[in-house]
């Protein structure tokens, strides 16, 4: 079973578009990851809907979710 899934992200300080994997198996967690382009923090959600469908939320160090 794949429990890794790319997904395209923009970076909410450069604004760039980035590839990133994502571990369905770390739905619900939090972490921080750097931009592969500017080098900034991204805070990476990652979420599962009820219907298995896997969300990822990206937020600058500094926003609220």
């Amino acid at each position: 079973m794949e429990f890794l899934a790319q997904q395209s992200i923009s970076c909410p300080y450069c604004g760039e578009s980035i590839e990133v994997l994502v571990d369905q198996q770390e739905a619900g967690q939090e972490y921080i990851e750097d931009c592969q382009v500017c080098c900034r923090p991204i805070t990476f959600l990652i979420s599962m809907s009820i219907e298995g469908e896997l969300s990822l939320s990206v937020h600058d160090e500094n926003e609220a979710f």
